[in-house]
């Protein structure tokens, strides 16, 4: 088991995990939140989300200046103390949400899919969307590496679509609530190996890790860790884990931040 002694690392999904999925409120974690922080254990944060907007949370919950994950993998963010790191201050990984985006219009035209980008619309309507306010659903669609959308076609022709986008090299992911495109080779996986080696490289640390999460596109960053909280969410999926041992993972009866608080409790109280 982790202990708040142990040089530790807490990454956490942000929506229906450590955000409720309807308000946002992150309150339930704070508790959890304020004693990583007296221990000086890092929360990297690790979403779907634009880079963008996780600044903006790091903002609201006092995680400045810690790495963080951004959409999906595609985007990392170093800590701030690594001003000297060649990837600093931002790493975008894999093909580009322009590069991304101009194919799938293609696709679109040609195909006939059904869907619908934030690219499509303007922030009042992806704050309708989503219940963001219009100033942190303007910063929602800026992607670098990924686009975001609504699936508004069969399963059938989603098969085809996913089909279309991994012959370029792409990948379709669930999230909780909108689908992601991205790079196939990205990942939260691949991101938060990749955040662990910079860790033990640049502050000469092995550090123990635990994830949280709670939607189908969380899987990789909890397989990826050594201890995971799977959250209770509103995906009727559920999350589905390489390593599901109870000795590893612990499943909340409470979603989001209650939640959240919930499997720190398992695990570190």
């Amino acid at each position: 088991m982790p202990s708040l002694q142990d040089t530790l690392l807490v990454f956490t999904d942000l929506d229906g995990t450590l955000l409720d999925i309807h308000t946002y409120d992150w309150q339930p974690a704070m508790p959890w939140l304020d004693r990583l922080q007296d221990y000086q254990i890092p929360v990297i944060l690790c979403s779907s989300k634009t880079a963008a907007e996780v600044i903006a949370i790091q903002q609201d919950l006092g995680l400045e200046g810690l790495p963080f994950i951004a959409e999906n993998g595609a985007v990392i963010q170093l800590d701030v103390r690594w001003e000297a790191h060649p990837a600093a201050p931002r790493l975008i990984k894999g093909i580009t949400h322009s590069n991304i985006r101009h194919f799938i219009e293609q696709l679109r035209q040609q195909e006939g899919y059904k869907f619908t980008t934030f690219d499509d619309v303007d922030e009042r309507v992806v704050s309708e969307w989503t219940g963001l306010s219009r100033a942190r659903a303007a910063l929602a669609r800026r992607h670098e590496a990924s686009v975001t959308l609504i699936w508004r076609d069969s399963d059938e022709q989603m098969a085809r679509f996913e089909d279309d986008l991994a012959h370029r090299g792409l990948k379709f992911v669930q999230g909780a609530r909108f689908w992601h495109i991205l790079d196939a080779r990205e990942g939260k996986d691949r991101a938060v190996s990749w955040l662990i080696e910079q860790y033990r490289a640049l502050e000469g640390i092995t550090p123990t890790t635990l994830g949280l999460g709670d939607g189908p596109n969380d899987a990789p960053l909890l397989d990826s860790v050594e201890f995971a909280v799977v959250v209770k969410g509103i995906n009727r999926q559920g999350v589905q884990l390489k390593d599901d041992n109870p000795a590893r993972v612990y499943h909340t009866r409470l979603p989001g931040p209650a939640g959240w608080h919930e499997g720190l409790d398992h695990f570190l109280s």
